[in-house]
């Protein structure tokens, strides 16, 4: 049952190298491997690749944080159920991450939101901190979790997108560092008023 709910791509994306030098275009501007095809499943390409193999296909890009592989929320939700998994706002888009990054073991006094998988320390009340662990809880039956979609409302409006980044672009991906002050640099003040003269 449990492979019901797993689409037949993730795994292999989950397992792909990515941001290695494309062998075919080694030469060109843009030819690290940032790309993963889920019609094809096979391996990274690069942005050349996709012109040329993969123009009508569905390609996802993954990005880079702290050398770690993410993708945006808004295109993985559109083929994946991301619920459970915490996502995180870098360079003003919200991501999440591929796979389980190491964490240094360490007292978990205080902490009330840890991955179930991995137990991660989370931001916020999540189960998950990857697309990996969730696949892994999955597979266990953990908690009645699921990557597919409903085809109603799994897109969410540009508006609830610049939403939720103006919320979470304080926010930044270690959890120990506290979000910034918001900035008072340019409110206006008031008309200045004169004190009445004394007669």
């Amino acid at each position: 049952m449990a492979t019901m709910l797993v689409p037949p791509w993730l795994e292999s994306l989950l397992s792909t190298a990515f941001f290695t030098v494309c062998r075919s275009h080694g030469d060109a501007g843009r030819s690290e491997c940032n790309m993963y095809c889920l019609d094809c499943k096979g391996d990274s390409f690069c942005f050349y690749c996709r012109s040329s193999k993969h123009k009508d296909h569905q390609v996802i890009q993954i990005r880079r944080s702290s050398y770690h592989d993410v993708v945006r929320v808004t295109e993985v939700q559109k083929v994946l159920d991301i619920s459970g998994v915490q996502t995180y706002v870098i360079n003003s888009a919200r991501v999440l991450f591929l796979n389980e990054r190491p964490q240094p073991k360490s007292g978990k006094l205080g902490v009330s939101h840890l991955c179930e998988i991995c137990g991660r320390t989370l931001l916020d009340p999540f189960r998950f901190c990857s697309l990996g662990c969730k696949l892994v809880g999955i597979k266990r039956n953990i908690g009645n979790a699921s990557f597919n979609i409903e085809e109603e409302g799994i897109i969410i409006s540009k508006e609830e997108e610049e939403e939720e980044m103006r919320e979470g672009s304080q926010r930044d991906i270690n959890p120990s560092t506290p979000p910034p002050p918001p900035s008072n640099a340019r409110r206006r003040k008031g008309i200045p008023h004169r004190a009445p003269f004394g007669s």
